[in-house]
């Protein structure tokens, strides 16, 4: 299945994606996509739905982050071993976790606000593993029983933050808008294997990044059951896993993000985002 929540933010509504790719409305059979729907047995009752009979959804509409209600949105660091050389960093000999704040958390095609005194806006196409179970030491063998599904993640950074101001990665990742998830929560019944989906990312229509989820240093699996030797892993946490080659940082010479650009992320089977670089603004 494809599960989506769509329209103005804070206001979105739970519907999945049909065979024709046509958006159905969920919210007579469920108030949302959150943890209590991730489990298996919540989403073998969505699975036997004929989606026909769901109220169609006509005319545009914005997709929210397809799951509400995440507790932990855990990021892990240089998982591909030639963005960890573009990055000038030795390869990793287990997982680089860090953490993205929660509020980064946005819809796939929603802005991307540069923060206030950004100079180095990067981007970084992830795959995103949404979790549908407690997991707490759970053995690699397991640990893909453990998600609930997959989605497309946009891992955007401020290098400066993240690199030339003292302490952890954390503050160059969490800023506002940082964290585009979307357009669709897959189940993993669909994702036959999450060590062979090609990504991509173009900035203005020009490609910037290629790459395929096989060339991961440590695997989904491995990360999931890492991660939940040093925290209970809870439904509707996201993790998001690294990133292939080409982003900016890695360039020569550097082209950081500026106002008006276009990013368009895409992952096989999981759908594609795009998202308009804009300045910062205060919120209201």
């Amino acid at each position: 299945m494809k599960l989506v929540r769509y329209g103005k933010p804070g206001k979105e509504k739970p519907g999945l994606i049909d065979a024709d790719g046509k958006l159905r409305d969920l919210s007579k059979v469920i108030k949302d996509i959150g943890p209590e729907q991730l489990n298996d047995a919540a989403l073998a009752k969505l699975r036997k739905l004929k989606p026909t009979n769901l109220p169609l959804v006509r005319g545009t509409q914005r997709m929210g982050c397809p799951v509400t209600g995440i507790g932990k949105f855990i990021a892990i660091g240089l998982n591909y071993s030639d963005h960890a050389k573009e990055a000038g960093m030795p390869i990793p000999k287990e997982p680089i976790v860090f953490t993205k704040a929660i509020s980064c958390i946005q819809g796939p095609d929603d802005d991307v606000m540069l923060p206030k005194g950004s100079v180095k806006g990067d981007w970084e196409v992830e795959l995103g593993v949404i979790i549908g179970k407690q997991a707490r030491h759970v053995s690699q063998k397991a640990a893909l029983d453990y998600v609930a599904g997959y989605c497309v993640s946009n891992d955007v950074s401020e290098r400066e933050f993240q690199l030339e101001r003292g302490g952890q990665w954390d503050k160059g990742k969490g800023c506002d808008t940082f964290g585009p998830l979307g357009p669709w929560l897959v189940t993993r019944d669909e994702i036959e294997n999450p060590q062979r989906l090609a990504m991509w990312l173009d900035v203005n229509g020009e490609r910037m990044q290629t790459g395929n989820t096989r060339t991961m240093i440590f695997s989904v699996a491995k990360i999931v059951s890492h991660l939940s030797q040093y925290m209970t892993l809870m439904p509707g946490d996201v993790v998001i896993t690294g990133t292939p080659p080409g982003v900016a940082m890695g360039m020569k010479p550097q082209r950081f993000l500026k106002k008006g650009d276009v990013m368009t992320v895409g992952i096989d089977g999981l759908g594609e985002q795009r998202q308009k670089v804009v300045p910062f603004k205060l919120a209201k």
